[in-house]
């Protein structure tokens, strides 16, 4: 992609550190921040309804427990998303894609959605998820950039809605990486800041990849990352923009 639409700096899972993830509190955090873009995760509900999670589970992050698939969408809407992180997020719910996109749109916000599919799943968290963004995305504004480790997953939100824009995610980057962006017709490679080399990161920017880095939250490894010309930074720490351009 020439003309890389998306911000540098985007806020993992909504609001960083700051706030709940995966919460509309966290997309209202990151944007207060000055974020022009956050990432969230998507997974679906036992009755088939995309909503914002990042683990199998409800445990860590809710006052619920078991799997998040094991409950129809208005039980998942029921629990308590906020007080494990604080007091004064008591009472913040799991929301909806769909919610989560009219905030977006609200705040003037881009974002990285990463399919997050439960084990068995990712074929159908894959389509729902693109078919949702599709049909509900403005085609005046820039897309949500969707993501997923689960190349099912991407493949089946291809096929659902090849119009929006894919980023290939992995941990350490494969050496077939090129085979694999073309494959699925993918416009950016997302991966670990701790696992990239700099021959992977000069290889990639040499093709004209556009390279987005998880999770970075020290100053000094972002900055070498911009000066070696990453397209985006995911971080929990909402100040450390203001804080290197200061």
């Amino acid at each position: 992609m020439t003309d890389w639409p998306y911000p540098l700096w985007i806020a993992h899972r909504g609001g960083g550190g700051a706030a709940p993830e995966n919460t509309l509190a966290a997309l209202r955090t990151g944007a207060a921040a000055g974020f022009r873009m956050v990432e969230f995760d998507v997974m679906l509900s036992r009755d088939g309804v995309p909503v914002l999670m990042h683990d199998e589970t409800l445990d860590r992050t809710t006052n619920g427990q078991g799997n998040v698939n094991s409950r129809d969408c208005a039980e998942l809407e029921r629990l308590d998303a906020g007080s494990r992180h604080g007091a004064a997020f008591a009472g913040e719910r799991i929301p909806t894609l769909a919610t989560a996109l009219d905030t977006l749109l609200s705040l003037g916000l881009a974002a990285n959605i990463e399919i997050k599919p439960a084990a068995g799943f990712e074929r159908e968290t894959g389509e729902v998820a693109a078919r949702l963004v599709a049909a509900r995305w403005p085609g005046t504004a820039v897309p949500p950039l969707l993501s997923s480790f689960s190349q099912v997953a991407l493949a089946a939100a291809r096929e659902e809605a090849p119009g929006l824009p894919r980023g290939l995610l992995f941990d350490d980057v494969p050496d077939d990486w090129p085979a694999q962006l073309a494959a699925h017709e993918a416009v950016s490679l997302h991966c670990n800041e701790a696992a990239l080399d700099d021959a992977t990161l000069r290889a990639l920017r040499a093709a004209g990849v556009p390279v987005l880095c998880y999770t970075v939250n020290d100053g000094v490894r972002a900055q070498a990352l911009i000066a070696a010309g990453v397209a985006g930074l995911f971080t929990d720490s909402l100040e450390l923009p203001s804080r290197l351009q200061g």
